[in-house]
């Protein structure tokens, strides 16, 4: 029997009072209130990034509640599916997955009116399950992320904790091999102690949670695995209904990084899936103590930096002298090379072959990535 991963759920609590519907009489009044509650918007600089890119002809894969056709949402909606029955994703009774779809794609409605994404031209493909009933476990989740790889996804999003069953294994490495970024929630407290399953696969980008002064945030799970943080800390999304709502996790940050991924993925469109990881951590700014930690990662998501570095392409390193990521987890964490340098984003699993590739990552004394002008 698989572990359920119900509890991806609840890594993004949603306000127990949802915020009015955006067709109700008051809908422009807010409309606006929510923009202005968005505040990780100006806190990654979000519109200096959109002038830039806004992630058009990026697919980005939702499997989670469904996702409703909220206003601030439905024209960048796909047609998706349903893995544990009818249905083509586009409904949530639920609202979790509607608010991910918002933070990684809503397009608002006007200038400055309505829940706005990271990147509001990509398109998004919901993957509903019986999550919503209590009933979803690890191979529906895996079923899902089969699901979006078949269906071309370039990026798929996972606010989720689940168990590491064989099917889910296999199918988050086939995403992998197929060249698609895979972001997910390393998990919140109390409820997950260490950084849980898919997040802790090598190759997954694990995404940890900062308030909105840019330290960490309490609910979000710490560990070796943490690639990347982004606020996660009453955060304001679309929800089902056409309602808004507020919440706390590390699914909205991954559903925000998930969103960064789209933008990179749409200026770089050949760019491969790890490269597009490379640029989020290079790129990232250092938070704690010099270098990679086991709080922030390599750091705080940098949109504009990620958009317009010129960062460096990964090295390869001779597959001889790679240890395997269950020995390298528990390596030497000092601020040179680090456990999840050999453990994550930077290990790929050779095609063909049974051993691992690291390519290399950025250290703490290399020098920042060059900027574009």
């Amino acid at each position: 029997m698989h572990r359920s991963f119900t509890r991806g759920l609840t890594l993004f609590t949603l306000a127990s009072s949802l915020i009015a519907p955006a067709t109700s009489p008051s809908a422009a009044d807010d409309r606006g209130r929510v923009r202005k509650d968005q505040w990780h918007l100006a806190f990654l600089h979000v519109e200096k990034a959109q002038q830039i890119n806004d992630g058009v002809g990026v697919v980005v894969a939702v499997p989670d509640t469904g996702v409703y056709p909220h206003p601030d949402l439905k024209d960048n909606l796909l047609p998706g599916t349903d893995v544990s029955g009818s249905g083509d994703g586009r409904d949530d009774g639920n609202g979790h997955g509607t608010s991910m779809a918002g933070l990684i794609a809503a397009h608002g409605d006007g200038k400055g009116l309505g829940a706005l994404g990271i990147a509001p031209k990509a398109k998004v493909l919901p993957i509903r399950s019986r999550l919503i009933d209590g009933e979803g476990d690890a191979d529906e989740l895996a079923a899902s992320i089969e699901w979006a790889v078949t269906h071309q996804a370039d990026v798929i999003s996972v606010s989720a904790v689940a168990g590491a069953s064989v099917r889910l294994q296999r199918a988050i490495r086939s995403a992998l091999a197929a060249n698609v970024v895979v972001v997910a929630s390393a998990g919140n407290r109390p409820e997950d102690v260490l950084v849980g399953y898919p997040a802790s696969e090598p190759g997954v980008i694990a995404v940890g949670g900062v308030d909105r002064h840019g330290l960490h945030a309490q609910i979000s799970v710490t560990g070796p695995e943490i690639d990347v943080v982004a606020p996660a800390v009453d955060i304001y999304s679309t929800s089902y209904g056409g309602k808004y709502s507020k919440g706390t996790g590390t699914s909205g940050a991954t559903a925000i990084v998930a969103g960064a991924a789209a933008l990179i993925r749409s200026k770089y469109p050949d760019l491969p899936a790890q490269e597009v990881a490379h640029r989020l951590t290079a790129t990232a700014i250092d938070k704690g103590p010099p270098g990679r930690d086991d709080e922030y990662g390599y750091g705080v998501i940098d949109l504009v930096a990620a958009l317009t570095a010129d960062v460096p392409p990964l090295g390869f390193e001779s597959p001889s002298v790679t240890a395997p990521a269950s020995t390298a987890a528990r390596g030497n964490r000092d601020g040179n090379s680090t456990a999840r340098g050999l453990a994550t984003l930077g290990v790929l699993l050779a095609a063909g072959g049974g051993y691992l590739l690291w390519r290399r990552r950025r250290r703490a004394e290399d020098p920042p990535p060059r900027i574009s002008r």
